[in-house]
């Protein structure tokens, strides 16, 4: 958000629903973030976005990305960037690491209502393959929170049930969108990004960008400000 207010912009981070104002509350509290679905939380930030004197720019990560994708396609927003996004409804690609990776939470149906944390072992795989392990680490015992399980289980099924992250992929009045993947993803692979970019209507801007070695992590990592400064140069090659 420094970096960004920093180049001129002003910039707004709502939690999700139920999210608590510290990583420790969040810890402490996690059944006032379980069972979230993705619809909710994306009414959530339409709700915020309507108090705006602008439709903004929408940025997310992960979950993050698939939510800013909704948002833009309602449009409600000027443009989306969508950093190493869970897959939209209508992608069938499904990577042996993804799989892995989720096994934690999907690998137990009970979990859908319950919000869960990552071991360290865990995050490591999903999130920080490509970092060391003293800063993954150090991002582990920083960052990681509790997360709703409910985003999760909607997407693993929404090949033939749901509409929870179905996406109007052929909304042509739309704004700009930017997608991206990192090469060592486990969690979402770039080939996840690239079969969502596949989908969209080609008259309207839609872009993707591979960034190489990075993993999960890269919005966090040493190098999250790679992904940041080419965000940037993105937006203004767009006019925003």
């Amino acid at each position: 958000m420094d970096f960004f207010r920093q180049k001129g912009y002003n910039t707004l981070s709502p939690g999700w629903p139920g999210d608590s104002a510290t990583v420790a509350e969040c810890r402490d509290k996690p059944q006032n973030i379980a069972n979230r679905g993705v619809t909710e939380v994306a009414d959530s930030y339409a709700k915020v976005i309507a108090t705006l004197r602008e439709p903004p720019i929408v940025l997310g990560h992960s979950f993050g990305g698939l939510l800013a994708q909704i948002l833009l396609a309602r449009g409600i927003a000027a443009a989306g960037i969508a950093i190493d996004p869970a897959p939209i409804k209508g992608v069938w690609q499904l990577p042996f690491s993804a799989l892995r990776a989720s096994l934690p939470v999907l690998g137990n149906p009970f979990n859908v209502k319950k919000a869960k944390s990552l071991t360290f072992d865990q995050f490591k795989y999903g999130f920080a393959n490509a970092v060391p392990e003293g800063e993954a680490k150090e991002l582990y015992d920083k960052w990681t929170i509790p997360a709703p399980c409910r985003p999760l289980f909607q997407a693993a099924t929404a090949a033939f049930a749901g509409k929870e992250t179905k996406v109007d992929t052929k909304n042509t009045k739309r704004g700009p969108l930017l997608i991206t993947g990192g090469e060592k993803d486990n969690i979402a692979p770039p080939i996840l990004g690239k079969a969502s970019a596949k989908k969209y209507n080609k008259s309207v801007t839609t872009e993707f960008r591979l960034f190489e070695g990075r993993g999960h992590s890269l919005i966090v990592d040493h190098g999250w400000k790679e992904v940041a400064e080419y965000c940037v140069e993105w937006l203004k090659k767009n006019g925003l």
